[in-house]
Parts: structure tokens; sequence; C-alpha cells
């Protein structure tokens, strides 16, 4: 499949490869019941997101090819690591850019970037498919001062290296609570600073700081409890082949 451009019915690859296990994500704008119609300008090298956005709402068929094939594999990631699943993370990319395709006009250059504007659209998305969705395991919203006495270190995810620690911190980054998890992904994984992921979750910076330190502290003991047990398995297992 491949990005339909509506205005010259022109074929445009969209294959990214999202490094490591992710797969090929692909993006059709052309809906089964409406066509949007856009135009193709040249686009100047090197434009930002800022430009690009602007040019997707004067209806520019070429910026939003651009934006898409850019900020497409954030999204995705952002997506997936909220939902845990692949069908939903393509779902929520797919509806993120149709939205940008219908609303460019309403981003306001200079209060957020792009890339926070966009992962706040893809959280609303993500949350709703969770609420439609409750087969994802959640733990109880605890309050989000941290425990007084522990100390939490500044990032968890920093020694990761192999994979049965990535695939560990993905289903720990998973079990997390849902107001837990959107910090750690925005912050830790998508490295959005604290203001832009305020930003995308629509409050206060404070806010911010205060659930991503609860949110650290609760994924580093997912962390530590699952490879822990991991090493218990392997050890048990190494002992059987003798």
């Amino acid at each position: 499949m491949s990005v339909t451009d509506p205005g010259s019915r022109t074929q445009i690859p969209a294959q990214i490869h999202l490094p490591g296990t992710f797969p090929l994500l692909q993006l059709n704008t052309q809906c089964e019941c409406q066509s949007i119609r856009m135009r193709n300008d040249p686009l100047p090298d090197g434009a930002s997101d800022d430009e690009l956005v602007a040019r997707v709402a004067a209806g520019d068929a070429v910026a939003f090819t651009a934006l898409f094939r850019r900020r497409q594999a954030d999204i995705y990631r952002v997506a997936l690591l909220m939902t845990g699943s692949a069908a939903a993370a393509e779902d929520v990319t797919q509806e993120v850019f149709l939205a940008v395709m219908h609303d460019a006009k309403r981003f306001e250059s200079g209060r957020a970037s792009v890339a926070a504007w966009l992962c706040g659209i893809a959280r609303n998305h993500a949350r709703r498919w969770l609420d439609r969705d409750r087969r994802t395991v959640q733990l109880p919203e605890s309050s989000e001062s941290t425990e007084q006495g522990g100390i939490v270190q500044p990032d968890p995810l920093g020694d990761l290296s192999t994979a049965q620690e990535i695939d560990a911190l993905r289903r720990a980054v998973l079990s997390l609570p849902v107001r837990y998890r959107e910090v750690v992904v925005l912050c830790d994984l998508q490295d959005l600073s604290y203001d832009d992921a305020a930003s995308a979750l629509e409050c206060a910076v404070g806010t911010v700081r205060s659930r991503l330190h609860r949110g650290r502290a609760l994924l580093e003991a997912k962390m530590r409890a699952r490879l822990t047990n991991g090493e218990t398995v392997a050890k048990r297992g190494t002992r059987c082949l003798a």
C-alpha cells in the first residue's frame, strides 16, 4: 500500500521501517466515503515541521507526505507503547495524520512543537482505544506523590542493552497506570521536553514532573522484578540441562 495523493491520484511510496522490532507502517489517505483534494507545490529543502504543517493547512499534498514520512515512526511508537497492540498503533497513526489533514489550521506555531502536537493527538486516540479495550492489564491508580525515603534513578531506561531487557521494558511500560505510562513514553522514550509533554498531555509542567517521578519509580521497580525473575528462570533452566 502507499500514500495516495488525492489531487493527482499518483502513488507515493510511504513505507518507513522502524528500527528494532517495529514493523513497516503505511498510510492510506483515501477513505471509503471521502476524497480530500490537495495541491502539489514544490517543497523547499530543509523545511521545518512548522513550515510543513502551515503548508498542509494550505492544502499542500507534498508537505503532508513529507510530514508523514518524517513523523509517522514517532507517532506509531507512542501509540504502540501506549496500547501494546500493533493493530491499534496503526489505527492510531492513521487517525493522527487524517486529523492533521483536516485540522492543520488549528496548530499554533510557537505554543508547542509539532512533535508535541502530534503526540497529543496520538495520546488522545490511544486513550480512547484503551477505554474501548479493557483487556490491557491496569494497575490501580495510585497517588502521584512518591513514597518518602526511596531513591529514584534519573533514567531507569539508560542501561538497557539486551533483547530480554528491551522486552521487559515494553511489558513494564504497558503495566503502568495510564497517567504514568503516557508521561514516561513521551519524556523518556520520545525525549519530549517537560513543556512539550505538558502541552501534549494538556496539564501543568509540575504535573508532568510529579507523574514522571512516580512513573520512573514504578518502572524501575517493575524492571528489577522482571529481570530478577528472568535470571532465576534462566538459572533453573541451566541446572536442568546440566
